[in-house]
């Protein structure tokens, strides 16, 4: 595989088993918001002081793609989307709702807001939080839209923003690796 191509140097790209869209499309522009936030788990994955929390944040960056490729690919494709690649489940989300009741056990959840920047890792979880909230409105636009036909895909999303706020209280308390 090659690094580059050339056919998107006028702006355009290719959906998931669809058609030549601009690269400002909405499909785009959420699922180039979701490739932030994989970016953004993958620093706090870095930088956590936990393993624990570094698995969970590798199954959720792994995850992410997959909900990328839904985000990928148009309404009209997502059937045979579902033949050929996996997608978010509602077995997914009650993963999420698990680590985040098993989480809320073991820390103290504020009566207040919550000022990041306790630790490099707690901020950037907080920043992957963040951008997956962003995701997620625009994920909202296009379920309005009818561009995205897995419900599941925007409850991943809204529950794992926060997964990602219990993250980095977890990240700041307990013993480190």
């Amino acid at each position: 595989m090659k690094t580059f191509n050339k056919r998107g140097d006028k702006g355009e790209t290719s959906l998931l088993l669809g058609p030549r869209v601009p690269k400002s499309d909405p499909h785009c522009e959420a699922y180039g918001t979701i490739d932030e936030a994989v970016s953004a788990i993958g620093l706090a994955r870095a930088l956590s002081r936990k393993q624990e929390i570094q698995d969970m944040l590798l199954a959720v960056q792994k995850d992410l793609f997959v909900l990328s490729g839904e985000l990928a690919a148009p309404p009209e494709a997502h059937e045979r989307l579902t033949r050929k690649y996996p997608v978010i489940t509602d077995g997914d989300v009650q993963r999420l709702e698990d680590l985040i009741n098993d989480l809320e056990q073991r820390v103290k959840m504020p009566e207040r807001f919550v000022i990041p920047g306790d630790s490099p890792a707690s901020a950037v979880i907080h920043l992957a939080r963040a951008i997956v909230r962003r995701a997620e409105r625009r994920v909202v636009s296009l379920r309005r839209d009818g561009q995205v036909p897995n419900q599941e895909v925007l409850r991943y999303l809204n529950r794992l923003a926060d997964l990602l706020f219990t993250l980095s209280l977890y990240e700041e308390t307990g013993p480190a690796k």
